[in-house]
């Protein structure tokens, strides 16, 4: 009996998602991203480096939202998309 009594007295403490996990998008606010991302790997095979533009695009749309945490898109391998940023290479 004492049991159910100090269970009673316990809160639940919510603790922020691991690393790699993430909200959903229960708004769309990201839909449109995510929908072309979608398509380039249908039209593509699914072949996902042919759709890294389309990646990154989605990956900035919920960072911007806060849907995830922001990350220099460098460290998320998208250094070579960045236009004319640090990191990006150039052809000359």
């Amino acid at each position: 009996m004492s049991t159910a009594m100090n269970f009673g007295s316990k809160s639940f403490q919510p603790r922020p998602p691991d690393k790699g996990s993430f909200p959903l998008d229960h708004f769309g606010e990201c839909k449109s991203f995510k929908e072309k991302f979608m398509k380039c790997l249908r039209d593509n095979r699914f072949e996902n480096a042919l759709c890294r533009s389309e990646s990154k695009d989605y990956l900035e749309c919920r960072m911007e939202r806060q849907l995830m945490a922001q990350e220099p898109l460098e460290k998320l391998g998208f250094g070579d998309l960045m236009d004319g940023k640090p990191g990006a290479e150039t052809t000359s």
